[in-house]
């Protein structure tokens, strides 16, 4: 067996405890001149900014939290992660009454609508429910809400811009930049949010589409595009990729995933690239070619949605001012630390390198605030961050790929399981997809899991828990689990190595 990594938490954890009270003591109120002195400001409260507030001030530090927008959050909570799940879940429960699957199973239903309103209403309750839900953790954990555009205005000096024109100055001994991403722009195509719309504006669509061209066939392009296939519309997929589902996926899993979606109705266009839209009385006009040039062709559709990914927000923070460079891409340069070129400015989430996810941002975060708090050398495995693509079934993977593997010389095994052999798979019915799962040769440490099923985002926590504690593939068959449930389709794999 193979177990010897010791996760961060271990560690950073006993080494808080024994400074904890020092940072309470320590932790200033106010200048001398009357002005709140902070130990820490975040800028942004997106699933990264929050999170680290929170423990920052859990930790005794005196935090304040600076947020542009009117609710906190940030993307996730209000116009990505949340609102999309809710869609996605809906959606699919109503396919499943639409396409007789509820019939299948013995649920006969006749006069099945769609009242997009109230669908669309149910999204916005629970994006206000948890944008709320921070607020409160705000208040209950004592951290300081302050609404404004922030930025960096100098060594240990933040400065807020007011909605009424005004400004405020923080002073503080630490600043944590968590200022989150921003749609990627296409050139030449204007987005009214309307009828050309990025992914934020595909969450409130006031009606169906009859046709809708997706610019993009990664994780937000499939999501979004599912549940509008789902509630009616015809969906053609563009995307510059030999492959669905962005970097990182594997490539058998995106296989089986691009014909489970083509059987629910999607159509796609691969390796193929968008040179130019235009609007007509008619609707759209979206014209392509090969992405190696020819092959033009005209689609037409009423809905574009252009979903090309996402890019670091870094404008008007004032990084310059205090000698914090960008790289090639707009990120945010930060050391193992996610300190930046200025002593005591940090930076975390979708602003620097690395995948754009809200979970590997709270645990930068949360790493970030703890390193600050105990003086501990910060530490987080990337491997280890799993990816979820959240249509049905539901797409993850976590560690590396089997191509990866092969390009990088690693000698590897592989175990296979479908779901149609899993007992519980089959008892609700959802036997499409499988789980594979990637292991050294030499010494049965797991290198990489892949999976396409109806649960494969809760599955996959497993895999990524086991690759943190160093787990061999022996070690998780050896795990009693409870039977029926999907979760023994992921012992097999592990198993048969």
């Amino acid at each position: 067996m193979f177990s010897q990594v010791v996760p961060w938490r271990r560690f950073t954890n006993q080494c808080l405890k024994c400074s904890r009270s020092v940072l309470i003591r320590n932790a200033s109120s106010s200048s001398s001149s009357g002005e709140q002195q902070y130990d820490l400001v975040v800028i942004g409260s997106g699933p990264g900014g929050y999170v680290a507030a929170i423990k920052a001030a859990q930790l005794g530090l005196k935090t304040a939290c600076v947020e542009k927008n009117a609710t906190y959050g940030g993307t996730c909570l209000n116009v990505g992660c949340i609102p999309s799940k809710a869609m996605l879940h809906n959606s699919h429960l109503y396919h499943m009454a639409t396409h007789g699957e509820l019939k299948k199973r013995g649920i006969e239903v006749e006069g099945v609508s769609l009242n997009l309103p109230v669908f669309l209403k149910q999204k916005e309750d629970a994006v206000k429910g948890l944008t709320g839900g921070v607020a409160y953790l705000f208040k209950s954990n004592k951290v300081t809400g302050i609404r404004g555009y922030g930025s960096v205005s100098g060594p240990g000096q933040v400065t807020v811009k007011k909605e009424d024109g005004s400004n405020e100055t923080l002073k503080t001994k630490n600043i944590l930049l968590a200022v989150g991403s921003e749609v990627t722009p296409f050139p030449g195509i204007e987005i009214d949010e309307e009828t050309v719309v990025s992914s934020t504006g595909a969450l409130s669509l006031k009606q169906v589409p009859k046709k809708m061209v997706l610019i993009g066939a990664g994780v937000i392009g499939l999501e979004l595009g599912s549940v509008w296939s789902r509630l009616g519309a015809d969906v053609t997929c563009v995307e510059f990729l030999p492959h669905i589902g962005g970097m990182g996926i594997d490539m058998e899993v995106s296989k089986a995933f691009q014909k489970v979606l083509t059987k629910q109705g999607l159509k796609f266009k691969l390796e193929t690239k968008v040179t130019g839209a235009e609007k007509t009385n008619g609707g759209i006009t979206v014209s392509v070619e090969g992405a190696k040039g020819g092959n033009s062709e005209s689609l037409n559709c009423d809905t574009l949605l252009v979903c090309i990914g996402r890019r670091p927000y870094t404008k008007d923070l004032g990084l310059e001012s205090v000698g914090i460079q960008l790289d090639k891409r707009g990120r945010i340069e930060v050391d193992k630390n996610f300190q930046t070129a200025c002593k005591g400015v940090y930076a975390i989430g979708d602003c620097i390198q690395g995948p754009m996810l809200a979970h590997k941002a709270e645990d930068e975060g949360i790493i970030c605030v703890e390193s600050i708090a105990s003086g501990h050398e910060p530490h987080i495995d990337y491997n280890c961050v799993p990816s979820v693509i959240y249509t049905f079934p539901e797409v993850s993977w976590v560690g590396k790929a089997e191509e990866q593997l092969k390009q990088e010389g690693i000698k590897y095994k592989v175990g296979r399981f479908p779901m149609a052999a899993n007992s519980r798979a089959k008892t609700i019915n959802e036997p499409e997809g499988f789980v594979k799962v990637l292991s050294d040769a030499k010494t049965d440490r797991i290198l990489g899991v892949h999976m396409i099923n109806s649960v494969a985002g809760e599955l996959i926590n497993e895999a990524a828990l086991a690759m943190e504690y160093g787990a061999s593939c022996e070690d998780v068959a050896r795990v009693c689990h409870a039977h029926p449930v999907c979760y023994q389709t992921f012992l097999i794999p592990f198993s048969s190595h």
